[in-house]
């Protein structure tokens, strides 16, 4: 049997009264790499921001993580995201810090206290991204792709169940793209759990993976034209 992370069941996704998506049946088990595709404006971010606590769920059932998306309460959002590794198109990096000041923030933040766990585990994501030469540099002395890893390396902090990357190669050009795919990809083979939101369509055909899709306020599975 394998374990499922992401269960929604009849779900409608709304952003305040406007429905979004309707009549959402979606399931991620562990260790899959799923994209979620759909054009500009067709649900993707709403969905994400479902999954991670940002807009509230208020119909139909939805389960993420062991966490009841119905019943999930604001003190329990915080709890839900260290569970959840989160991976934004635009990096959300703090540019008055370093790279390693920006990652011991979240370790602080999420309530880690030894300092030699946090400085270890900091080594180890920065290690797993291939930044570990580069912790002492601010955000802006690094290019996107390298501000792109250190966010991945931020997500994987809190040994997320699920990682959750909205356009994650939205602001890379196509060859950075292919290396933070590639990242992405190592990471899911090393056990980690992924859903991708992209309109990069060079990449499905290049990665291809379990695809949902976000259309005419649906979401579904596309299944695979092989080649």
């Amino acid at each position: 049997m394998s374990e499922t992370i992401l269960k929604l069941n009849n779900a409608a996704i709304y952003q305040r009264e406007n429905l979004i998506l309707s009549d959402v049946n979606v399931e991620v088990n562990k260790g899959e790499f799923v994209y979620l595709i759909g054009k500009t404006g067709t649900g993707k971010s709403s969905f994400m921001k479902t999954l991670y606590g940002d807009l509230p769920l208020t119909e139909g059932s939805g389960e993420i993580v062991e966490y009841d998306l119905r019943k999930l309460k604001s003190k329990e959002i915080p709890y839900l995201r260290r569970k959840l590794g989160i991976v934004f198109q635009d990096f959300q990096l703090l540019n008055d810090r370093t790279v390693r000041g920006n990652l011991l923030f979240v370790l602080k933040a999420t309530g880690w206290k030894d300092k030699i766990a946090m400085n270890n585990k900091i080594d180890e994501v920065l290690g797993k991204v291939g930044m570990k030469t580069k912790d002492f540099k601010f955000p802006y002395q690094l290019s996107g792709g390298e501000q792109q890893r250190v966010a991945i390396a931020r997500a994987l902090l809190n040994d997320p169940v699920l990682i959750l990357a909205d356009e994650p190669t939205g602001n890379l050009d196509p060859q950075t793209s292919v290396e933070v795919m590639e990242l992405l990809r190592e990471i899911n083979e090393q056990g980690n759990t992924i859903l991708m939101a992209t309109h990069d369509y060079a990449l499905l055909l290049k990665y291809p993976s379990k695809t949902l899709k976000c259309d005419g306020q649906r979401v579904f599975e596309v299944k695979q034209k092989s080649a």
